[in-house]
């Protein structure tokens, strides 16, 4: 087993982790705690926690590239990512699989070099494919039974910057990332 900020994780995660080339990830109920705020006028509102921005520019300045696969369409995901500096960005995707294998032929990329976090059976086909399929703490019964590896922090609440921290503390540079937030 090996310490992290967050608790303990055992070698084969952190083994697959160091493998990892491109972090995809879900967006609500991963990036947001799930929930859609919907104002009089249908104007649609999420919130985003500022340590997962800052954790995923981390582990891109590190060569971890990064990409958003959602079912739902939204300008804020879009606002949000690209102000992140994200690139891959695919929205009302329903079927997350065939977006991700399109993406590691772009990429030339294997599986095994990528790891996927969700929340809910949607993140299922591709989280059972990626070198490290990943379930926020919160995530679906079903989800985390099927996860490589749990986060011990709520969707929304730094999740993915928990995720981050692994990736950067695998490449020994968690220390230098430390104290900031986006």
């Amino acid at each position: 087993m090996i310490d992290t900020p967050y608790g303990k994780v055992s070698i084969d995660i952190f083994e697959r982790a160091q493998k990892v080339k491109l972090f995809v990830c879900d967006v609500d109920g991963v990036f947001s705690d799930g929930r859609i705020y919907i104002g009089n006028d249908g104007e649609e509102l999420k919130a985003f926690h500022t340590k997962d921005g800052f954790g995923l520019k981390a582990i891109m300045q590190q060569g971890i590239d990064v990409a958003i696969i959602t079912g739902r369409q939204s300008n804020i995901v879009e606002n949000r990512m690209k102000a992140l500096g994200i690139k891959h960005i695919f929205q009302g995707k329903d079927d997350k699989l065939t977006v991700y294998q399109s993406l590691l032929k772009q990429l030339n990329l294997k599986p095994e070099q990528t790891a996927y976090i969700g929340d809910d059976v949607v993140d299922l086909p591709v989280m059972k494919i990626a070198g490290l399929g990943i379930a926020v703490n919160d995530a679906h019964p079903i989800v985390i039974q099927a996860a490589d590896f749990i986060t011990t922090v709520k969707g929304g609440f730094g999740a993915v910057r928990e995720v981050c921290d692994l990736f950067l503390q695998c490449h020994d540079q968690l220390s230098i990332t430390q104290g900031k937030s986006e």
